[in-house]
């Protein structure tokens, strides 16, 4: 078949699907993108070697938005591999503008959803940087609270993002806080908590685990993550096939493999797509989510079977669902009925869980919101639960009230 022939099967197939605009719009921003890039680039080099001291501020500069309530700067900290060897992470730190207490403001860090792995994915990169945070960044600036906001090391940075690896994007968050602490413009305090959402929910609840550990001198209060990729193995079990698989799957094997070579790609992912996986997993969300629909057509599955039944993969995954937090902290689940891809009966299933468990859980179920809006939804209710926190406000842990769905597919 000739090359033109192929170009106008698949425009009109993209047509027919109602997706004209959206290639266009993603084909114009790639154009815009790389000159952006392009003038970004230099900020984002680490020196060699890499300061070792997580939390250095290797440098910072404005960040060149408006933002009400505060200012924004762009920051290159240092975190660390689960091995504790240094790596160069980029952040976004908001100040707000009105005057700090005695004991140094409260700090809100936040850990984005999935978005990609390519550089220009990063939000401190993004022309659009406050796009997932409309709904309550202005408010806790308001408040007088700092927000900080990590890229995760290797997302805009050099090295590999380690998505979804827990180990991974509870440093980096940590780190971003003592980073935060460490500039002269924040007069931040120690007091903090952690709102994720999607792959941030997952860092925020392994962020409530390892916090402690990684800086005793910091002292988090609370765990709020919306749709949280928690449960990995009920929802790779269930989303492996289909849209889905194309979009999270090549992230999956590329961050995991790197740390694990020997976790197996042949009868797990489908041969069409082992060689294209790399690439995927460059693209922003956007663009990936479209090609997902393309892939799916005419290329079919990306795995070629649930990779759960494969034993080392299985092992892989187990190794990353968060356990339940202990009572001592608290934490805010928000989650949608109508999500599509995290999944509401895997979170149904936590929450029976970890309340079982003596967690002190409190859950706020969505209905008719979508995956990528819920961390915006979420938000102005993780403004009133983080005020409580920082107010020393007795819990209200809702373990009583079951979710109003079963924790079971179906």
């Amino acid at each position: 078949m000739r090359a033109g022939r192929v170009v106008t099967i698949v425009l009109a197939v993209l047509v027919a699907a109602g997706l004209g605009t959206l290639i266009t719009k993603a084909v114009t921003n790639k154009a815009h993108q790389t000159v952006r890039q392009d003038a970004l680039q230099p900020f984002y080099i680490p020196p060699d070697p890499i300061p070792s001291t997580p939390g250095t501020v290797i440098r910072q500069e404005p960040l060149g938005v408006s933002v009400e309530g505060g200012s924004g700067y762009r920051i290159l900290y240092t975190s660390t591999r689960p091995d504790d060897s240094p790596v160069a992470a980029s952040a976004m730190v908001f100040v707000p503008s009105k005057p700090s207490p005695a004991a140094g403001r409260p700090v809100v860090a936040w850990a984005h959803g999935t978005i990609g792995m390519g550089d220009a994915c990063a939000p401190s990169r993004s022309s659009d940087p406050l796009a997932s945070m409309s709904t309550w960044l202005t408010p806790m600036l308001q408040r007088g609270w700092v927000v900080v906001a990590t890229d995760y090391a290797g997302l805009g940075t050099p090295g590999q993002e380690l998505y979804l690896v827990g180990q991974a994007e509870a440093r980096d968050v940590v780190s971003s806080v003592v980073a935060a602490r460490n500039m002269a413009e924040t007069d931040a305090g120690t007091r903090w908590v952690v709102y994720g959402h999607s792959q941030g929910g997952h860092a925020a609840l392994w962020t409530g685990h390892l916090a402690a550990g990684l800086a005793p001198e910091l002292n988090l209060l609370g765990v709020a993550a919306a749709a949280p990729a928690a449960n990995l193995t009920d929802i790779m079990s269930a989303q492996y096939a289909g849209r889905v698989g194309w979009v999270i799957g090549p992230e999956v094997v590329q961050a995991w493999r790197s740390l694990d070579p020997t976790l197996p790609v042949d009868g797990v992912v489908s041969p069409s797509a082992i060689d294209a996986t790399p690439d995927i997993a460059d693209e922003c969300i956007v663009q990936a989510a479209l090609e997902s629909i393309l892939r799916e057509r005419f290329q079919g599955e990306y795995f070629a079977t649930d990779p759960l039944t494969n034993p080392a993969w299985a092992a892989a995954t187990a190794a990353q669902v968060p356990s339940p937090l202990p009572a001592s902290m608290p934490t805010l689940m928000v989650q949608s009925t109508a999500d599509t891809v995290v999944l509401a009966w895997p979170n149904a299933a936590l929450q029976q869980q970890w309340c079982a468990a003596g967690s002190d859980l409190s859950a706020i179920w969505l209905g008719h919101v979508g995956h990528n809006d819920t961390g915006l939804a979420a938000g102005p209710a993780v403004v009133t639960w983080a005020t409580e926190r920082f107010d020393g406000t007795s819990t209200q842990r809702n373990c009583a009230v079951p979710a109003p769905i079963a924790s079971t597919p179906g």
